[in-house]
């Protein structure tokens, strides 16, 4: 990465697959459902994504050049189907509810974004194999004593008494994916913004599905 890339301010980055409209409206009504246990935080419906590939914070400058590489994509259906159970992430304690997007030309994607962004110095991949997932609901911390500064400091996850039960039916059908996207991450207290800066339409997968 150049010096003068470096001297540019930092934005956070990440590339997410985009899902068809009604699978995003069948996820947030079920949120509404099985996601209102108070300690739990549903992901609002337009951020509803499966992320490929985190790129954390690069200078503003390699925007146009990640972009690039995003669109540079060959265009190819993208076909995934959702496990019914969401998925407790980050200890005995969940810190996040998931849902898995399961598809191998998902993976195959992920597996090609990574190597061209890694190429380019712009991606350092995982070692962990990579699992394709939709966040559908972040676990509200404890709040803990304010400390010396006066400040109160971030606590574990809370107790989720009611955990999100499973999808129905009708959202365990296969669909394609819209698009593959940049996005860049503003963060608030309320919870991120996402800004699309770059993206390759997909061709469809299956019939009847809203894009």
């Amino acid at each position: 990465m150049t010096k003068e890339r470096l001297k540019s301010p930092r934005v956070r980055l990440f590339t997410a697959l985009d899902l068809p409209g009604d699978v995003r409206a069948g996820l947030s009504a079920w949120q509404a459902r099985e996601c209102a246990d108070e300690a739990l935080r549903p992901v609002a419906e337009d951020a509803l994504h499966v992320t490929l590939c985190f790129l954390g914070y690069l200078p503003e400058k390699a925007i146009p050049e990640v972009g690039a590489i995003v669109e540079g994509l060959g265009p190819r259906p993208v076909r995934l189907h959702l496990e019914p159970e969401p998925v407790g992430i980050r200890g005995g304690r969940p810190g996040l509810y998931a849902i898995s997007a399961v598809g191998e030309e998902a993976v195959e994607l992920q597996a090609e974004l990574s190597a061209r962004l890694a190429e380019n110095r712009f991606y350092k991949p995982e070692q962990r194999p990579f699992w394709p997932h939709i966040t559908v609901a972040r676990v509200r911390p404890e709040r803990r004593p304010a400390g010396s500064s006066g400040r109160r400091r971030r606590g574990k996850p809370r107790v989720v008494e009611s955990p999100p039960g499973a999808l129905p039916q009708g959202l365990l059908q296969p669909f394609g994916a819209v698009r593959v996207a940049l996005y860049r991450s503003h963060l608030r207290s309320f919870g991120a913004r996402y800004e699309r800066l770059a993206a390759l339409q997909l061709p469809p997968a299956t019939s009847g599905r809203e894009r």
